[in-house]
């Protein structure tokens, strides 16, 4: 066998793997991340987000909401979201949930600019950049969300480029 042969061989088994579990390996990391953010927030001073997320959520509930209650209950949000994901189960209100609160991290990049950005609009704070690192797990929602109703990833060239071309028609 030839290195070439090889090659397509070992890259042809390496993205079938990917394609049969790079969305439950999304998912479930997905959910690890949010989980433990969230737990963090239970602790007072251990989550770098949690002075920044209480003050958006005071500003967006006009100062109704102190940050002794919303903490907490962004706390179990976000643990839910990660139990949610990490066990599969009730993924579309999960999502809806991850949706809602992803909504809301990125508020701060308006309502604290001076916080939030060096230089508007091309260099954020290091706050404004993990803020901004949360279009990465937009997205991983978006891609998990697709499967919700059985969708999957297709390794196979040639199967994906016919399921396009049915799409089309």
């Amino acid at each position: 066998m030839s290195i070439k042969e090889l090659y397509y061989l070992a890259d042809g088994s390496i993205t079938a793997w990917m394609a049969r579990y790079g969305i439950f390996l999304m998912r479930v990391a997905l959910g690890i991340v949010f989980f433990w953010f969230g737990v963090l927030k239970f602790f007072p001073g251990l989550s770098v987000a949690e002075d920044l997320a209480s003050r958006t959520i005071s500003v967006i509930s006009f100062g109704y909401v102190s940050p002794s209650v919303s903490v907490p209950v962004l706390a179990a949000w976000e643990c839910t979201i990660g139990l949610g994901l990490i066990s599969g189960k009730f993924l579309r209100l999960t999502l809806l949930l991850l949706f809602l609160q992803m909504t809301g991290t990125f508020l701060p990049l308006v309502f604290f600019p001076l916080e939030t950005w060096v230089q508007f609009p091309y260099a954020p704070s290091l706050e404004g950049q993990y803020i901004i690192k949360n279009l990465v797990l937009l997205g991983a929602g978006i891609v998990v969300g697709a499967t919700v109703r059985g969708g999957s990833m297709i390794a196979d060239p040639d199967a994906a480029h016919e399921a396009e071309i049915k799409q089309d028609v």
